[in-house]
């Protein structure tokens, strides 16, 4: 998790976990809000570029915590869990990379460029099919897969959840993205999952969903004291 002092989109997520996702302790991996307590947490550096070399860091120091369970559910600060979910949590997947990538036409971005090195270097191992697992949902991980992953994909800017799949043979459900980045009310409120951006999340009508179906603190919010 970046550096910052507030991070509301983790607060919401936090009581959207509470209230949806059978879970036994929360860790929060890199920088840790003063406001989120009762959560186990690993520091990280979180200076190191590029921002693959931060997010890899990140998840191998959350597999080689001795304290943190296996298999473990990864999910991003800005993963909200909109409807009750039963353990255990099922695998949830995009489809073959090959057709994800084609959805973006000719756009360019770091993301879509990852995607692609992603395609061509899972290609290159012999998954001539991989299946892209880059969803904004939580994702169910095994240690020693996942170390595994990271060491396959070491040096490269590849997407983690992908090679993981691919490199660990993992199948599960194909769903559609959830990521909500414009403002506007084009977005499914009876979704079970739902993502934002920043921007969409303080600003747009996704964010005053999300506010809206969890409106009371959690256990994992304390209080400033003088």
């Amino acid at each position: 998790m970046r550096e910052g002092s507030h991070n509301e989109q983790l607060r919401y997520a936090l009581r959207s976990w509470v209230a949806n996702l059978p879970h036994r302790r929360v860790w929060v991996v890199g920088f840790r809000p003063w406001w989120a307590v009762g959560v186990g947490h690993i520091p990280t550096d979180q200076r190191l570029t590029p921002a693959y070399v931060n997010t890899t860091t990140a998840m191998r120091a959350a597999c080689e915590h001795p304290e943190v369970s296996d298999p473990f559910l990864w999910a991003n600060d800005d993963f909200f869990v909109m409807r009750p979910q039963e353990a255990p949590f099922p695998v949830f997947h995009r489809g073959p990379v090959r057709e994800v990538f084609a959805q973006y036409g000719t756009r360019s971005s770091a993301y879509v460029a990852a995607m692609r090195e992603t395609h061509a270097f899972l290609v290159g191992l012999g998954h001539e099919e991989p299946t892209s697992f880059e969803l904004h949902v939580p994702l169910p991980v095994r240690k020693d897969g996942m170390l595994h992953a990271l060491d396959v994909g070491e040096g490269h800017d590849v997407h983690k959840r992908t090679v993981y799949g691919a490199v660990n043979g993992v199948t599960g459900i194909q769903m559609r993205d959830v990521k909500i980045a414009r403002r506007g009310p084009q977005f499914d409120a009876a979704s079970a999952f739902l993502s934002t951006m920043p921007d969409s999340f303080h600003n747009g009508a996704v964010g005053r969903h999300i506010r809206g179906a969890f409106p009371d603190p959690c256990p994992y919010e304390g209080r400033r004291t003088r």
